[in-house]
């Protein structure tokens, strides 16, 4: 499916005539019939109202062309305008929808290929370990350091190729190793993975993957070590137990055999996940929570405890990019008092975690929490919020600057189209209004945070005006004559005769207050979300 630049499908046609995507042949030609009897240049007599006419009939006519054509409107619901207006070059013409649809399904396949075969995805890490106590004895801050990174390649549609290799080095001593492995697709529900491994870690494997039912997955391995000729079994159970939570039992047999449950949930707002492992010679047990706070900032506590550990870590992190995040923990245990810094780009990430003190204070402890969490929440409310907000602020204007004349174009072509809708909206309107029933009294289409600030000030300045656009009257001309209205979900409400994208690029919802039988409604939808009135849920 061709998409927009907000991830969305294009399906501006459909918003046009006021159609679902799913829509009949017959609902496409009804609809037709319609915009063209307010459209229709031969009913305007005013040389400007023919004009307005002309234009809107021109993108009717062109609409209905392309969804009344069964093969114009597989393309264009697969690949938008774009398609259409490239031919696609589908080479000799198909006459059969079947054809068309294989030869699409057949270029889709190629392209995602030749894009895939195109780019490799590497991905690494970087651990820089520091001391603050070797370093105040004058040992140096570096306590040791390490690198892993992997590169995968596509070979094929349903086989890749992955490389990876680390290093790490701790004080005198340090070694490496190097692996590859081979994953290939055997069928949809099935796959297989071939391990092998030199340095400190020399082995050779072979893992299958096969998916038992919709709900369930089973993992089986099988790994030889090349240097004590040990071998190792390891089988993983996978049951997804709601839409959000999933489980797992492992079971390893080898030098170090155990058994461990696991579960994990992840939403929206937050992740979650434990593990409990029972080994011959270990125990442990873990568990993290992150909850998002937004989309770009989060928190994190997680704890480990077992025969080796004993350990909590709290901390949290922000989106300062479209591809980069920072995150900063404090954690303490056993092993001594860290912050750890962690920047992650894209697939690769650094690690720098910090070792405050060998020995556990709580004096200590609690100044390492509390001093760098007020310096972040400080810094955050008096220099990076502002900051933020102003650089914000900034792109806004001038990406507005930027499209101003675009915007300017659109906005005077809906409010022509919005005239000749207003006889048939009235005539509506009044009809509703004898019988008590569906009158649109407000509505206002445009970016979110403009129609946020109007409803909290409920004042109009002229960089929020320029944002949002009246609809009251299109939306009016739309309710039908049983009184309800309805804008189909997954479809653009610009595309809609008589709106326009008054903020490009910006987020966009439409507030809609309305009256039926003698009440006052009002609801606030997003752009592509499926809007029903009247409802009883709306009502003041």
């Amino acid at each position: 499916m061709r998409e927009a630049k907000d991830g969305q499908p294009n399906r501006e046609l459909y918003a046009l005539l006021h159609l679902s995507p799913e829509a009949s042949d017959e609902e496409i030609r009804k609809a037709y019939r319609q915009w063209a009897q307010v459209y229709h240049p031969d009913k305007y007599q005013a040389p400007h109202m023919k004009e307005i006419a002309t234009e809107n009939f021109q993108r009717i006519c062109e609409a209905y062309e392309i969804l009344s054509d069964e093969n114009k409107r597989l393309i264009y619901d697969i690949y938008g305008m774009e398609g259409l207006t490239s031919g696609l070059e589908l080479g000799p013409k198909l006459n059969k929808v079947e054809e068309l649809k294989e030869e699409l399904e057949r270029l889709r396949q190629r392209k995602e290929q030749e894009k895939a075969l195109a780019h490799f995805r590497p991905s690494g890490t970087i651990l820089a370990s520091l001391s603050l106590p070797q370093f105040l004895e004058g040992d140096g801050i570096m306590r040791g350091m390490a690198m892993s990174s992997e590169v995968q390649s596509q070979l094929s549609k349903n086989s890749i190729l992955a490389f990876g290799g680390n290093l790490e080095v701790n004080d005198d001593s340090g070694g490496g190793a190097a692996s590859v492995v081979l994953r290939h697709q055997l069928s949809s529900v099935s796959s297989i993975e071939f391990i092998a491994s030199a340095g400190l870690r020399a082995l050779v494997g072979i893992q299958t993957t096969r998916h038992l039912s919709s709900h369930s997955t089973a993992t089986m391995a099988v790994a030889l070590s090349l240097r004590d000729g040990s071998i190792n079994l390891s089988n993983n159970w996978t049951r997804q137990i709601s839409e959000t939570t999933n489980g797992n039992i492992q079971l390893l047999l080898g030098i170090e055999s155990s058994i461990s449950v696991g579960w994990q949930k992840k939403d929206e707002r937050m992740s979650a996940a434990g593990e409990l492992k029972i080994g011959t010679s270990s125990f442990g047990a873990s568990a993290h929570y992150t909850h998002r706070f937004s989309k770009k900032s989060h928190g994190r506590i997680q704890g480990r405890l077992g025969s080796t550990a004993l350990e909590l870590e709290v901390g949290g992190g922000r989106k300062i990019s479209e591809f980069s995040t920072i995150r900063m923990l404090y954690s303490v245990g056993i092993q001594g008092i860290f912050w750890k810094f962690e920047l992650h780009r894209a697939g690769q990430k650094l690690v720098v975690p910090i070792l405050l003190s060998r020995h556990f204070s709580s004096f200590f402890a609690t100044g390492a929490f509390i001093i760098p969490a007020s310096v972040y929440f400080l810094l955050k409310k008096f220099i990076l919020k502002p900051y933020y907000l102003k650089r914000e602020k900034q792109k806004a204007l001038e990406n507005m600057e930027k499209t101003s004349a675009q915007v300017r174009e659109a906005k005077a072509a809906a409010q022509k189209a919005q005239q000749l809708l207003q006889n048939v909206a009235n005539r509506k309107r009044n009809k509703q209004l004898e019988i008590g029933g569906l009158i649109i009294t407000k509505a206002v289409y445009g970016a979110r945070k403009a129609l946020t600030k109007l409803g909290e000030t409920g004042e109009s300045s002229d960089e929020l005006a320029s944002q949002v656009l009246d609809v009251t009257l299109p939306l009016n001309f739309l309710v039908n004559d049983s009184g309800r209205l309805k804008l189909h979900d997954g479809v653009k409400k610009s595309g809609i005769m008589g709106f326009c994208d008054s903020c490009p690029g910006e987020p966009k919802q439409l507030y809609v207050e309305y009256t039926y039988g003698g009440n006052r409604y009002e609801v606030l939808v997003d752009d592509y979300e499926e809007l029903f009135i009247p409802q009883e849920a709306h009502r003041i």
